[in-house]
């Protein structure tokens, strides 16, 4: 009889994590996920997981506790996908980001290499260690690593990392450059969820929306969102497409690095638009510019070029931006409707 793979994934409260646990246990797969040590049980992203993974209290700061999660369970694979995750945080939060976002993932590196060094290992990376480069449209797996924003230059040390452990050790190391994916399990402090949150308060008439990541309302009394700047562009995927990539990326021969993305490029602007236009508003009458949630760098305008994860791994998106929106808008208006 087949033994049941394990797998370990660092950050299976987030958006990208808890879909892979969904993706594991449905590929029978013993799941085993960490999570920070707080004294809250409710963790709205796996709540439907209860009973079908294992939880380890661990923490991308402590390396012993890394150690013993690798120790205890032995697992054949290795998903990092925690971090300090949001790039406006990074710079009223630069030394937490440094250690969670930048050494967190070589100490799980260092749990694996001593501890269990069979296992394969993905490392969420990030477009935004391409935050910089300019001139280049379609970004691809040969594009000059230049991060500008400290979120950015963390992952761009991890995804540094990832190389020299490969050629070091020898180890299965891959890292994953995904660029922007979304969900309803996104988090509010990034723009798509809350414009699709937003949204669903204008559109059901929320008396008190959700606090913004200032501490203000996300929807104010005028009924207006707030968000950055409009003409910002990023490519947006689905992020229940994208942990699909990464499971793919430990399926395959030989580690590599691949970029993750749709190819596609859109503006906060068009993003606001087909939310709106979902629930037929005109996103014009409910969306300001606030200089307050201006970020002091804003990265270039680039695509992720996937053509390499379709030719070797056979994956490609399905989900492009508007009907992205549309799924999240959905989700919110169903979440918020009790509240109305």
């Amino acid at each position: 009889m087949k033994q049941t793979k394990v797998a370990l994934i660092t950050g299976i409260t987030s958006q990208d994590g808890s879909y892979l646990a969904d993706l594991l246990l449905k590929k029978g797969y013993k799941v085993i996920g960490t999570i920070r040590r707080s004294t809250s049980t409710v963790r709205p992203n796996i709540e439907h997981l209860k009973g079908k993974v294992i939880l380890e209290a661990a923490d991308l700061t402590d390396q012993e506790s890394i150690n013993q999660v690798i120790i205890k369970h032995q697992p054949d694979e290795v998903y990092n996908i925690a971090a300090q995750s949001v790039p406006a945080d990074s710079w009223t939060h630069p030394f937490y980001t440094g250690e969670v976002t930048a050494l967190g993932p070589v100490r799980v590196f260092e749990a694996v290499r001593h501890f269990c060094p069979k296992a394969r290992i993905y490392q969420a990376t990030s477009r935004e260690i391409l935050g910089g480069v300019k001139g280049i449209e379609h970004a691809n797996e040969s594009t000059p690593i230049f991060a500008n924003n400290p979120y950015g230059i963390a992952k761009a040390y991890a995804h540094m990392m990832v190389s020299c452990y490969r050629q070091s050790y020898g180890m299965f190391v891959c890292g994953g450059i995904l660029f922007n994916h979304e969900s309803p399990r996104r988090s509010l402090h990034f723009v798509t969820r809350k414009i699709s949150t937003g949204v669903a308060c204008i559109k059901l008439g929320i008396k008190n929306p959700p606090i913004n990541e200032i501490g203000e309302p996300l929807v104010d009394k005028n009924n207006k969102i707030h968000l950055g700047d409009l003409n910002a562009t990023r490519d947006w995927g689905y992020a229940k497409e994208y942990v699909e990539a990464m499971w793919l990326m430990l399926q395959h021969p030989t580690p590599k690095d691949y970029i993750i993305g749709t190819n596609t490029s859109y503006s906060i602007k068009d993003a606001c638009k087909a939310a709106f236009d979902h629930v037929g508003l005109n996103w014009e009458d409910h969306v300001i510019s606030d200089s307050k949630l201006l970020r002091p760098t804003e990265i270039t305008d680039m695509m992720g070029d996937y053509s390499l994860a379709k030719k070797e791994l056979g994956w490609e998106p399905k989900t492009f931006m508007k009907e992205l929106m549309g799924i999240m808008v959905d989700a919110d208006l169903d979440l918020l409707k009790n509240q109305s």
